[in-house]
């Protein structure tokens, strides 16, 4: 088939791949002039600059694992490090996540915290899902006051919304259940976290996610600064740009789609505006120069700055530091914030940071309230009678990492098989 691939993000490129090698002739549409999305990354001042956020691989889903490391030198082109997160918590680092370092808090916030689990846990077990929102799962697994403390304080930062109203459909596959003995062996043991996906993780020698995007581009028919502004759709074929395609996988804006479809479904388009307005978060990132430190992530839940989180991604590989200078990092906001004021509120930051670029996206983090999942899985299957296919994190409206958005390009492709 003559397919159509709309962006060259991650899902994008790997859906392109995966169709190049079943045997169809793919063309790729990128508004920018560079492949990579969210995931992209250039070079300033010798640094290398995760536009948005510091992205790394690894999965648990081994069909995703196989297919990545047939693409990629394992062995040659990355390299395995170990996550070493902290949060940043009333002036002092303690350990990621927070529930298996309790010890480093003071004893009257432990015994709060331990006597309030063990009443969760003589309560039993309650399925996630079993909550109304995001805000009642914080509550029901891990107290009054690590919620009070930290995980109220932290999503409000990221999320900018009430935790009430956000769904607990995004949680899945994101984060592991709380089991109330592991947390107390683990702070009695003090043993790592190994349960998070990305406890461990492999990240490119040279070049970061942009060498992934670069390499999974290689070969492909690219068309770049192609911004699509119209797609016509019939049940047999789909125009975009005077060219006839067969089919069409769709990376962009879930919200923007209605815009550009111009199909003889009312319900379709009907189904396309009810979404026009779901709400989604940005961000807004200082690049800086930093002192040397063993952290990967740094987390930031207290009010004396906007900033959320740390990204030493310096340490992630030598090559993505100045050859003469020090380690770099990202700090990541919330929201559009200027970078006068970003730069403010760095200076109560531990690393004595040196700005050395800024990056605002518009949209990087979908907001899942209530009923969302529903609505994309509707406007899916009433895509799919025109051989339209939306992937990827704001066209199905879903918090994908990495190693998510391939294995959605995958389930795509395998659907295009059948």
């Amino acid at each position: 088939m003559e397919i159509a691939v709309i962006g060259a993000g991650i899902s994008g490129l790997s859906a392109a791949r995966l169709l190049e090698e079943s045997g169809h002739a793919v063309t790729v549409l990128e508004g920018s002039g560079k492949p990579g999305g969210l995931i992209r990354c250039d070079v300033v001042s010798g640094g290398l600059f995760h536009r948005v956020g510091g992205h790394i691989f690894n999965t648990k889903i081994d069909r995703v694992a196989k297919w990545f490391w047939s693409q990629f030198d394992r062995e040659k082109e990355f390299i395995k490090a170990k996550r070493n997160a902290k949060i940043l918590f009333e002036g002092q680092l303690v350990g990621y996540p927070i529930e298996n370092h309790l010890y480093e808090l003071s004893p009257e916030k432990v015994k709060r915290i331990i006597h309030e689990l063990m009443i969760l846990e003589g309560r039993g077990y309650k399925a996630p899902f079993s909550y109304n929102n995001f805000e009642e799962f914080l509550l029901g697994n891990f107290g009054e006051t690590l919620y009070q403390i930290y995980f109220k304080p932290y999503n409000q930062k990221i999320w900018h919304t009430d935790l009430t109203e956000i769904s607990l459909e995004w949680l899945e596959g994101k984060l592991p259940m709380p089991n109330y003995r592991e947390i107390i062996s683990r702070n009695i043991t003090r043993e790592g976290e190994t349960e998070m996906v990305h406890s461990s993780f492999y990240y490119p020698f040279t070049g970061g996610s942009q060498f992934i995007a670069d390499r999974l581009a290689e070969n492909l028919d690219i068309r770049y600064g192609v911004r699509v502004a119209q797609i016509e759709a019939s049940e047999n074929k789909i125009r975009i740009e005077g060219s006839i395609y067969d089919s069409m996988i769709y990376t962009g804006d879930i919200r923007l789609l209605h815009n550009m479809l111009n199909v003889n479904d009312e319900g379709l388009v009907s189904s396309l505006k009810s979404v026009s307005s779901l709400r989604s978060n940005g961000t807004s990132n200082l690049f800086c120069e930093t002192d040397d430190t063993d952290i990967s992530w740094l987390y930031i839940p207290g009010s004396s700055t906007r900033a959320h989180r740390i990204i030493n991604s310096g340490n992630f590989s030598p090559n993505n530091n100045p050859p003469e200078g020090r380690k770099t990092c990202t700090v990541e906001f919330s929201g559009e914030v200027s970078r006068e004021d970003m730069e403010k509120e760095i200076k109560v930051l531990p690393g004595n940071l040196k700005v050395l670029d800024m990056n605002y996206e518009p949209n990087s983090y979908v907001i899942q309230t209530s009923g969302v999942r529903e609505k994309i899985d509707h406007i899916r299957s009433k895509l799919r009678k025109y051989k339209i296919f939306p992937i990827g994190r704001f066209a199905e409206w879903e918090y994908y990492n990495m190693d998510k958005a391939i294995d959605s390009a995958m389930n795509c492709v395998d659907f295009l098989k059948d």
